[in-house]
């Protein structure tokens, strides 16, 4: 509210006077013609006059009213959601069912069981017979290569045998007449070695047998030996095994060692000579 000052108040000088009475003469003019549209000459009850009066003193506006606040639009309530159906409670549990369907699940269950032990055991029944008859097969197969080697080893020393034979008679006919000089037989030459040459030859070679084993009896070694001209060792064979192989062994490595053998007395050396030999000669 604007506050007022003594001035305002106070009566208005005589100067203005005319303009005063200008204006309530408008006003008055005004009132009557209002009053003379207004009023109704009919026989009813006359309406009130509303009349606008203007005072001559000024008077201070009210202040401005103050336009009230917009209520706010209340917010709708949220729907209620829809509540499910409940459901009916399971009917109760048979309990004789149940029983039945473990048994019967259970008795499924060792069937199965026991059909797949059976499988299995077949299955393990089944390898083992085709592995014993492969392995007979094998065996056989085994048996009939060892028969084959066997026939063809003992083809193979039978030959070299005659081999041998032929080679020791062509040396015997070759050193016909070269018998020593107090020989008393009547062919050309003699048939063979001398008779000491055999000895010569083994005690050649005894000190080189190295054997200390304790056998049973006295076994056979039999072993050829090839001679160069000027008696020295070009190879050795065991023909036939004493049983023992340390012994056998022993012998080889005995004439290995002598590398060369004595001439014979009309100076000749054999070039294949067959040596027997028994440990307890040594």
């Amino acid at each position: 509210m604007n506050a007022t000052t003594l001035d305002d108040l106070r009566p208005r000088k005589p100067g203005g006077l005319p303009r005063a009475a200008v204006l309530a003469l408008i006003a008055h003019g005004l009132l009557v013609l209002g009053l003379s549209l207004s009023v109704n000459w009919r026989t009813s009850e006359p309406a009130g006059v509303e009349a606008e009066l203007w005072a001559a003193v000024p008077q201070i506006a009210a202040p401005r009213a103050v336009p009230p606040e917009p209520t706010p639009t209340p917010t709708p309530p949220p729907k209620p959601e829809p509540q499910a159906k409940a459901e009916p409670p399971p009917p109760p549990p048979n309990r004789d069912a149940d029983i039945a369907r473990e048994k019967r699940e259970q008795k499924e269950k060792l069937e199965k069981q026991r059909l797949e032990e059976q499988r299995k055991e077949d299955a393990l029944r089944k390898k083992k017979e085709q592995r014993e008859q492969e392995e007979m097969a094998q065996a056989e197969a085994d048996k009939r290569e060892a028969e084959k080697k066997k026939k063809a080893e003992a083809e193979r020393q039978a030959k070299q045998e005659a081999i041998r034979r032929q080679q020791l008679d062509r040396v015997m006919a070759e050193a016909a007449g070269t018998g020593a000089p107090g020989s008393t037989g009547t062919a050309a030459q003699s048939a063979g070695p001398s008779a000491s040459y055999a000895g010569r030859i083994k005690a050649r070679i005894k000190p080189n047998v190295v054997f200390g084993d304790e056998v049973d009896g006295n076994p056979l070694a039999s072993v050829e030996v090839k001679v160069a001209p000027d008696g020295t060792i070009v190879g050795r064979r065991l023909v036939k095994s004493s049983g023992i192989p340390a012994w056998d062994e022993a012998v080889l490595r005995a004439i290995d060692k002598t590398e060369v053998l004595p001439r014979d007395t009309d100076g000749r050396v054999p070039p294949a000579l067959l040596l027997d030999f028994r440990p307890r000669d040594f």
